[in-house]
């Protein structure tokens, strides 16, 4: 499976998007990709994962360091776009408690 990263500067901040399935084979395309992103005092990450249909436990270690990486350099990350099934994933892990974690939109209907 084909997985993408790509940054994108909006304003003040800094927003990343993830596609693709994230497992062990696509894992190091993701931290790379991750690892590219400029990291400074005070920047504000937003990824988007809206497009990511599966992940696994090496995918999530991903974002755990990218996390660990932008705190220790003063910034902030922010997860965006999880489906219920990834964000139950990083609740049942306890990851939701450590990270800044948002689900998928909710349209309302009148």
């Amino acid at each position: 499976m084909d997985m993408k990263v790509y940054f994108k500067e909006d304003g003040d901040i800094l927003r990343g998007f993830v596609e693709g399935e994230i497992d062990a084979y696509t894992a190091p395309q993701l931290r790379e990709g991750l690892d590219a992103a400029e990291v400074t005092e005070g920047t504000q990450i937003e990824v988007d994962l809206t497009h990511v249909n599966y992940i696994d436990s090496t995918g999530l270690g991903v974002f755990v360091a990218f996390y660990k990486r932008v705190q220790r350099e003063g910034g902030d990350v922010r997860l965006v776009g999880l489906s219920e099934r990834i964000q139950r994933l990083f609740e049942i892990t306890g990851l939701s408690e450590l990270m800044n974690i948002q689900g998928e939109k909710k349209v309302e209907l009148s």
